[in-house]
């Protein structure tokens, strides 16, 4: 979500430049800093940026004159308005009463005369919609990189899967021996029912079993690329990277043996690089 959009325009003696800056946030959020001329176009501003989904969106809007600056004129009831809300402030205070700071609050001065005209409020606009189209060419080309890097991480996790399997048989066997001798140790080897003992340690090494967690990490991992190539599935990524999470923390829990616990920790790495980078995803 992250990116920056420039565009300028010539109107008349004007120079119009608009700058949108936008980084991470899961719902739009637009931000919009103009001349007071401009103000009355805010909401159509926030309405053309709206197609931007996602992010927390500053959109400053400039003005450059090389021409004559039309004179200032003061707003009476805007400047009698701040002046006696801060009257009797200042008096209890006992304070002099700012009017250099007064004047300098919204609305208090303005151009005189000025008003927008309806070809410079298109010329902004239309500014506007270029910065938009720059700000979504850096997303896409981010997003491609960002892609790339994330799928390969995935595949990593698929990878670090693999690596478990060798250490599932040798450690049934560790796991069986262990049992074995800590029976033997404790009521003696000629006194142990084998076919019990065969009973319970299969009941045992069922609760060790990984095979349904590889199953369903394998599964998502697939999904995960598949959705990856759809427009707008960040929150889809999100989800899916929190059930390849759950599938890996259940791996961890029933591992029980040392070269296994090394490689899920590798996958819960790689997984939270995923989701770090998932942030900056529509």
């Amino acid at each position: 979500m992250t990116g920056y959009g420039k565009a300028e325009a010539q109107y008349e003696e004007k120079k119009i430049t608009v700058e949108l800056r936008s980084v991470n946030s899961k719902q739009l959020d637009v931000a919009v800093k103009t001349p007071p001329l401009y103000r009355e176009l805010e909401q159509e501003v926030r309405r053309r940026l709206a197609p931007l989904q996602r992010g927390k969106v500053e959109a400053f809007i400039t003005v450059d004159s090389a021409g004559a600056q039309p004179a200032a004129s003061i707003n009476a009831e805007a400047f009698k308005s701040y002046y006696g809300s801060l009257k009797a402030l200042m008096v209890e205070l006992g304070e002099a009463i700012p009017v250099g700071d007064i004047l300098r609050l919204p609305e208090v001065v303005g151009a005189a005369g000025a008003e927008l005209s309806e070809r410079e409020a298109a010329c902004v606009l239309s500014c506007v919609d270029s910065a938009a189209q720059q700000l979504a060419l850096f997303r896409e080309q981010e997003g491609a990189t960002l892609t790339a890097d994330i799928l390969q991480r995935v595949a990593l996790i698929g990878e670090l899967l693999a690596q478990v399997e060798p250490f599932e048989k040798e450690r049934i066997e560790s796991v069986k021996a262990r049992l074995r001798q800590a029976l033997d140790e404790a009521v003696g080897a000629n006194a142990v029912d084998e076919n019990r003992f065969e009973q319970e340690l299969i009941y045992y090494l069922e609760k060790l079993d990984v095979t349904e967690e590889k199953t369903r990490l394998r599964s998502h991992c697939a999904y995960f690329e598949q959705a990856a190539q759809e427009v707008g599935a960040g929150r889809k990524l999100g989800f899916i990277a929190q059930e390849m999470g759950r599938e890996i923390n259940t791996l961890g829990s029933k591992a029980n043996d040392s070269n296994m616990q090394r490689i899920v920790i590798s996958m819960k790495d790689e997984l939270e690089k995923i989701k770090e980078q998932l942030l900056n995803v529509l």
